[in-house]
């Protein structure tokens, strides 16, 4: 065997290595390039309300709009986190309206609606994010508690997404984004109150877009489902596990999140965004191994840190009210939260995914033929 032969079949990892990371190095660029070109489009006088916007994803939302030039209605309980989202968003361009409102009471909702109107306009995006939750087993959730989660988590979208189309419909013009959950469509044990009305936002959403595609209508609704991320849900929420809780594993920053959220108002026909690869492994994993997630489910959700005895929730009311602190978009996962999620942008667009990844498959090639060579 010549020499060339003899190092184009040598079994040396380099090889191998080298063109595996052209591939995924030259696909993730493109798209990412591609991402940051269209997440910014121009700007825009659009007027959008953004439920839960005093921290977490909605917090980040609404700094995401306010970079778009948008007129931002903020609706949370928090003031003090209120306050610090306006900032933000008039600080990156935008003009922000802060208006407390808890999600689930239905004429709250019906009246922060009527006031976002007669002082930025018409609305032209409404974003459900407000939810509450419970970290423990179903048998240790009371009753009231599971009332109360159900009430902001899924009938505060239900309020707002009435709102919102009380006023959308006659103008033949909106759009209305849930933000949804990977386990909108799988589960996890120890979040039942959660799951459960994920789950229902997404059915309701579902028959929400029927109507409105059986009547025609300019208005579109859609939900983009979201992966674990690195927001401050798990210092503030009613936790009764031995061990504090955290997101499963990938983590991701609010602002993939948040970038979604704006491509989805802009993009509203499609039905169904998910946001990161692990969302649709997710999803997969529960149809095809269900068992998988039941296993897991447990120590997934909880650091090795004992929980503190008291711990305070937000659960009835903020902590980031008059007597609290503002808590802003990020979480205490900082350290292993992605920023960004390539598996998104390829999923939006899937030409542009298909030519990057032909292209990469050629400069991998070339790589090992030169390889080869030397």
């Amino acid at each position: 065997m010549t020499p060339t032969r003899r190092a184009r079949y040598a079994p040396h990892a380099p090889r191998p290595r080298c063109a595996g990371l052209a591939l995924g190095t030259f696909a993730e660029g493109l798209l990412v390039i591609h991402e940051r070109r269209r997440v910014r489009p121009q700007r825009s006088g659009r007027t959008v309300v953004v439920t839960g916007a005093s921290a977490g994803v909605g917090r980040a939302v609404a700094r995401a709009f306010g970079e778009q030039g948008a007129s931002v209605a903020l609706l949370a309980r928090g003031r003090r986190g209120l306050d610090a989202a306006a900032a933000e968003v008039e600080r990156a361009g935008g003009r922000a309206l802060v208006v407390p409102v808890d999600m689930a009471l239905p004429t709250q909702v019906e009246e922060a609606a009527g006031r976002v109107e007669r002082a930025l306009g018409p609305i032209d995006v409404w974003v459900n994010a407000a939810f509450t939750s419970v970290f423990a087993r179903f048998p240790d959730v009371t009753a009231d508690e599971y009332a109360r989660v159900t009430a902001v988590t899924y009938l505060g979208c239900v309020h707002g997404t009435r709102a919102a189309l009380r006023r959308m419909r006659p103008r033949d013009s909106g759009a209305v984004v849930q933000v949804g959950s990977a386990l909108g469509e799988a589960s996890v044990p120890l979040q039942a109150a959660y799951r459960g009305a994920k789950h229902a936002i997404s059915g309701f959403t579902a028959a929400v877009r029927m109507e409105l595609r059986h009547e025609r209508s300019g208005v579109a609704v859609t939900v983009v489902q979201l992966p674990a991320l690195n927001t401050p849900q798990f210092s503030w929420v009613l936790s009764r596990l031995p061990r504090r809780p955290r997101p499963v594993a990938p983590v991701y920053q609010p602002e993939v999140a948040a970038r979604a959220v704006v491509y989805a108002a802009r993009h509203p026909r499609r039905g169904e965004y998910r946001v990161g690869a692990s969302t649709a492994g997710t999803v997969l994993a529960h149809r095809l191994a269900p068992a998988l997630l039941d296993r897991t489910g447990y120590a997934a959700q909880q650091t090795d840190e004992r929980a503190w005895p008291v711990a305070p929730h937000n659960l009835w009311e903020p902590l980031d009210g008059p007597h609290g602190r503002d808590h802003g978009a990020h979480g205490s996962f900082g350290s292993e939260a992605a920023g960004r999620s390539p598996y998104t942008v390829a999923a939006r667009h899937r030409a542009l995914l298909s030519a990057a990844v032909a292209a990469a498959l050629v400069t991998a090639r070339v790589l090992r033929v030169r390889t080869a060579r030397t």
